[in-house]
């Protein structure tokens, strides 16, 4: 099970992590806040103060089209809003 499946890289959370020291991260759904620490502190090298996570449900879509009506649904998934010990940072852009 990957623990981690990619870094949440918005506006918000930018200034998030430049403010607050704070960065998002799309989790596994059933990871807890110890092994998202873990996961995180061995593949960025840095210290994990703490770990917030939320549950997001999958939101019910419908379309209109020629045909007639779709309806469908958005994935539900978990996040992580992880802060980082003082004087720490993760760089998501050095790898590009």
């Amino acid at each position: 099970m990957e623990i981690l499946i990619k870094p949440i890289v918005t506006e918000k959370m930018t200034g998030l992590g430049e403010d607050l020291n704070r960065y998002g991260f799309v989790v596994h759904k059933n990871a807890n806040k110890i092994q998202i620490k873990l996961a995180v502190e061995k593949m960025y090298g840095v210290s994990v103060e703490s770990v917030n996570t939320m549950r997001y449900g999958g939101k019910a879509k419908s379309r209109y089209t020629k045909s007639g009506i779709i309806t469908g649904k958005t994935k539900s998934y978990k996040k992580a809003i992880v802060t980082l010990a003082e004087g720490e940072m993760i760089d998501f852009y050095s790898n590009i």
